[in-house]
């Protein structure tokens, strides 16, 4: 048996020792390329952010849920339809199903078949929205404009794709992805552009949805209605700081209570007034419509749009539940409900087409009109809210990619990932939204704005996705043809009909997309210059060698944290430091916060640390990476965090990088040329080769006979080992004792008494100017406009929740 062991064991021993050679090759290559090494700065990774796995009982719990999170919006739309749809009153009454027609096959096509079906699947981890398709591209393609790309990055678990199989057609696309400036250019510009557009969203949505409600108070007049609604607004936007925690169990009964309220009523009207509407599923009706009406039914295709209204928030509130517990509450509640509602609604309209301004209160049974009313109150604060929040996570997530100025971001929730307030851009859309309310006052003039922001963020989807199918799913050709023509066809037309009356309201969504869109392109296009000018500046090996052997420089004690964005090299504004301040921490690490195009890095794949030469300074060049829905954690749990990091990755160094060729460990195995009394059994967790200029101690659990000492010799193995047999029993703990690495302790002592001296963070104040001899325009983005987010937005160390009493600041100028 034990030579069967020992046979085993050996076997294993020559294949890691194959698999750990070409390993040695990998960090050499890393290491040539001035990049963190990979080996030495893994940890334990947990498990990536699945949701897929999930009981039945669980899916169901988060489907019902997802009642209250994400479907506010689009239930809340049938207060508004067929009073944006016919605005000049309704002629025909057979132009009623026509419009039902047109309203029944968009949800079923849009919502259900392209979104439910097909786009939640393009999900990044479990978690949708415009930031998800990017991240997946950039992922599968080098298309991010910062040029911060590492190779350790590809290792961490939440990174990697599991695509299909190889295609030449998706080889080229990507190539050509990564090759093309303007293509990443052009793909960087449409993923800002959608999330401008659905933070135009978050203005628009409270507004529409609260005055919709509030108009169903009939002896209001319009000035009443327009102040209650202002005053709601203000309300809703003061309690926001005290977050949504409880968000989907609060909210989801509410919201299925307003799904059976619309959905009965629309049965009941269906019944009573006309079931001949019925006859709307036949898509006949729509061409019929068409003819029969010419322009004006092109035009009235804006009104008819307003039902999906809501749509991409299924996509975007995705990370809070998962693909089926959408498919679930969609097809088997939203669904049902919404298509009954507007089936009563038309049936009503055929009987009394003169009420099609207040079709929904004036078709409301009168025992159920208060109670309808109330519920569609709080159905649309519900409806704003989830928008409200949508623009908060699209906002911090734009911080990730350095393309948003610098806000404070609370985390409210510790349940429900996501879940976030800024202060800032709070009172920025509460002021918004009254000012949109109080200047256009009816739903009817909101309704021309609010389709052009929500049908231009469905064809961006619509583009993007068919660009993942392309180079990651890579589906059939065909299937992707009809995905693109189909769905971009249907959006395009509505975005024609709803463009044709930018002048009545259409433009504000786009005047607020493109303030939005220039504030990022300025602050993003300056952060990559910037970048880029301390890449080209960073400081040469040669200096750190000098400085080493500088005595006029003095360390002191304690652990100095030295900001920058650079995550490969040593900033130029350390120089900068030496200069102004000539003394150096005992312990000095160069800190990067990088985002990752991932919604989350696992803790333990957080830091990545590299030795920088001469190893006795103790100085260290280290990459916190965070994905764009990541909180960033405050100064003293950092502290810790890193500290801890980096004492193990000084151990890992150690034991893998000073063994290398000569140190393996983790096979368990046993010599040919081991000797063993009678029928002694050893069972060896660990087998250490190791170099004569290293010292370990390695503990192995056994079973020996008793009196078992035991001694053994090969060429490199394990030299000797002793073992003791315990009084109480024939089991014995071996204990093995080889030479590993020394002075490991001693170093992660030194680092540890470091951190008790102290904590210092060294902030580089970088004034980024133009160059003298750039361009006007160049001037004036960077001397003028980057120059006022920057000081009218905040600082680095508010952001970072640094603390002022041990934060040192130099200032440099920087010509880009």
């Amino acid at each position: 048996m034990a030579e069967e062991k020992v046979s085993e064991a050996n076997a294993n021993n020559g294949a890691q020792e194959k698999n750990l050679r070409g390993r040695k090759s990998s960090w050499a290559t890393l290491r040539r390329v001035d990049s963190l090494n990979l080996e030495a700065g893994r940890f334990p990774a947990a498990a990536a952010h699945q949701l897929s796995g999930l009981s039945w009982q669980r899916t169901l719990s988060l489907a019902f849920q997802s009642v209250g999170v994400v479907y506010g919006d689009i239930g809340t739309s049938p207060l508004y339809v067929y009073a944006s749809t016919f605005t000049n009153g309704i002629k025909n009454t057979d132009d009623v199903i026509g419009v039902l027609s047109l309203i029944i096959y968009t949800i079923a096509l849009v919502p259900l078949l392209k979104y439910v079906f097909i786009v939640l699947w393009a999900n990044d981890n479990g978690d949708g929205g415009t930031f998800a398709l990017y991240s997946l591209l950039c992922r599968y393609a080098k298309v991010g404009l910062i040029p911060n790309q590492q190779p350790e990055d590809r290792e961490l678990s939440n990174y990697q794709l599991v695509a299909p199989s190889n295609l030449r057609r998706s080889q080229k696309v990507k190539e050509k992805l990564e090759n093309s400036a303007a293509v990443k250019i052009a793909l960087f510009l449409v993923t800002i552009a959608g999330t401008s557009m659905v933070i135009g969203d978050g203005v628009l949505t409270p507004c529409i949805s609260v005055l919709s409600a509030v108009s169903g108070i009939n002896s209001l007049g319009t000035d009443a209605v327009v102040g209650i609604s202002v005053a709601i607004l203000i309300i809703l936007f003061s309690i926001q700081r005290f977050g949504t925690d409880k968000v989907g169990f609060s909210f989801a009964p509410i919201i299925l209570v307003w799904f059976s309220f619309i959905g009965g009523i629309g049965l009941y009207n269906l019944f009573k007034h006309d079931p001949a509407v019925l006859k709307a599923f036949n898509p006949k009706y729509i061409f019929d419509y068409f003819r029969r009406n010419g322009k004006q039914a092109w035009i009235s295709l804006g009104g008819v749009f307003l039902c999906i209204t809501g749509t991409e928030a299924m996509f975007a509130d995705l990370g809070h539940f998962n693909v089926r517990a959408i498919q679930i509450s969609f097809s088997s509640i939203v669904f049902p409900a919404l298509i009954a509602a507007y089936t009563g609604q038309a049936a009503y309209l055929r009987k009394f087409p003169g009420h099609v301004l207040n079709t929904f209160y004036d078709s409301i049974p009168d025992p159920l009109y208060w109670p309808t009313f109330v519920v569609a109150v709080a159905a649309s604060i519900i409806a704003s809210q989830a928008m409200i929040s949508g623009a908060f996570a699209i906002i911090s997530q734009s911080l990730s990619l350095g393309c948003f100025p610098r806000v404070k971001v609370v985390h409210t929730s510790h349940k429900y990932e996501g879940q976030v307030y800024i202060p800032e851009i709070n009172y920025l859309l509460m002021l918004a939204c009254v000012i949109v309310t109080v200047a256009f006052r009816t739903t009817e003039n909101i309704g021309h704005a609010y389709g052009i922001a929500v049908v231009s963020v469905m064809i961006m989807t619509t583009a993007m996705v068919s660009l993942i199918m392309v180079v990651i799913w890579k589906t059939s050709i065909w299937l992707i043809a009809a995905f693109f023509l189909v769905f971009g066809a249907i959006e395009l037309l509505y975005f024609s009909s709803v463009l044709y009356k930018f002048t009545q309201g259409g433009f504000l969504p786009l005047v607020l997309a493109f303030f939005l869109m220039a504030v990022m392109v300025v602050w993003h296009y300056v952060h990559r210059e910037r970048y880029m000018f301390e890449l080209r500046n960073k400081v040469s090996n040669s200096f750190i060698t000098e400085l080493a052997n500088n005595h006029e420089v003095n360390r002191i004690p304690g652990i100095g944290l030295l900001y920058s964005e650079l995550v490969q090299g040593i900033p130029p504004i350390f120089p900068h430091f030496i200069t102004s301040i000539p003394s150096v921490h005992s312990v000095i690490v160069f800190v990067s916060i990088k985002s990752i195009p991932i919604s989350k890095v696992t803790p333990g794949e957080r830091f990545l640390f590299r030795q920088v030469e001469p190893r006795e300074y103790h100085m260290f060049r280290c990459v916190v990476r965070y994905g764009y829905k990541d909180v960033i954690i405050g100064s003293a749990e950092f502290e810790r965090q890193l500290v801890d990091s980096l004492k193990e990755f000084i151990r890992q160094e150690h034991i893998m990088l000073e063994g290398i060729p000569n140190l393996f460990v983790e096979q368990p195995t046993l010599s040919n040329q081991q000797n063993t009394t009678r029928s002694g059994k050893l069972e060896a967790k660990t087998k250490v080769k190791a170099s004569s200029s290293s010292s370990a101690t390695v503990h192995v659990e056994g079973t020996l006979p008793e009196g078992g000492s035991q001694s053994r010799g090969s060429s490199g193995s394990i030299q000797s080992f002793n073992a003791s047999k315990s009084r109480s029993s024939s089991n014995a703990i071996v204990q093995v004792v080889a030479p590993l690495a020394e002075g490991v302790e001693e170093e992660m002592e030194f680092v540890e008494r470091a951190m008790k001296k102290g904590v210092v963070y060294l902030l580089g104040e970088a004034e980024v100017v133009a160059d003298p001899k750039s361009s006007l325009l160049k001037k004036m983005v960077v001397n003028y406009a980057y120059s006022f987010l920057r000081k009218n937005f905040r600082q680095g160390e508010n952001v970072l929740e640094i603390p002022h009493t041990r934060l040192l600041r130099v200032g440099m100028t920087y010509e880009i």
